[in-house]
């Protein structure tokens, strides 16, 4: 067998020659292109690159928030751009969990019933003892009842953490996780990312500017106007 055979057979994502184009005012954009990858299953992946590079846009297309333009996707042995909406938003669940530069927190609830909705959503009748495990996992045990607003920044992040992790997912994803932080609390965050990352042995892919954090991870692709550099 070969490397690229025993890489394909570990794998929990290939794309092949993907690409997305968007039609603007001036013309076509193509803001990636030929984009092949093999990912494999527990590894940690960070994507860097300038502004306007498309890592935001490839990991929405990793994730089936998104549709290419050209190329597949292959997610855990499915083909997600077969997929419907409806089908990628199964599979989204299944499988993967997201962490924001901006948190995505529901201001409306605390932080116990952030980190449970998930759980909820599924039906998961252990979801509050799980959401308040993963809380203390991360040292807010005493901030269970606080909405996001009673929360610093450093907090916020790290609700959205347990909530990432609570439904156990294959694959995170994770987006300038530490863009809203100073750098401090952004080393505490990045830290406790990669420890619950370990712990659950789920294949993280990390987007960042920040070349310091890329080389944490086990692998680092570069973007260059939206091709593999």
């Amino acid at each position: 067998m070969t490397t690229q055979d025993n890489q394909k057979s570990n794998s929990i994502i290939v794309t092949k020659d993907l690409g997305k184009s968007v039609l603007t005012s001036e013309g076509m954009l193509h803001i990636l292109s030929s984009i092949d990858l093999i990912i494999n299953s527990g590894e940690s992946i960070a994507i860097i690159g300038e502004s306007g590079s498309g890592k935001s846009t490839l990991i929405s297309l990793l994730a089936g928030l998104d549709t290419p333009s050209t190329g597949s996707i292959n997610i855990n042995g499915k083909l997600i751009t077969a997929m419907n909406e409806d089908g990628r938003a199964a599979m989204r669940n299944e499988l993967i969990g997201f962490v924001f530069q901006s948190f995505q927190l529901l201001q409306g609830l605390t932080a116990l019933e952030n980190v449970m909705l998930p759980l909820e959503l599924s039906g998961n009748k252990q979801a509050k003892a799980s959401a308040t495990h993963l809380l203390d996992r991360v040292g807010l045990s005493h901030r269970l009842t606080h909405t996001p607003k009673q929360l610093s920044g450093g907090e916020q992040q790290r609700v959205a953490l347990a909530r990432a992790f609570v439904t156990n997912p294959v694959i995170l994803f994770a987006d300038e996780p530490t863009g809203n932080l100073d750098s401090k609390t952004g080393a505490t965050i990045i830290d406790l990312l990669f420890e619950l990352n370990l712990e659950n042995k789920t294949t993280l892919i990390l987007v960042t500017h920040d070349y310091a954090l890329a080389s944490r991870c086990q692998r680092t692709i570069k973007l260059d106007a939206g091709r593999i550099a």
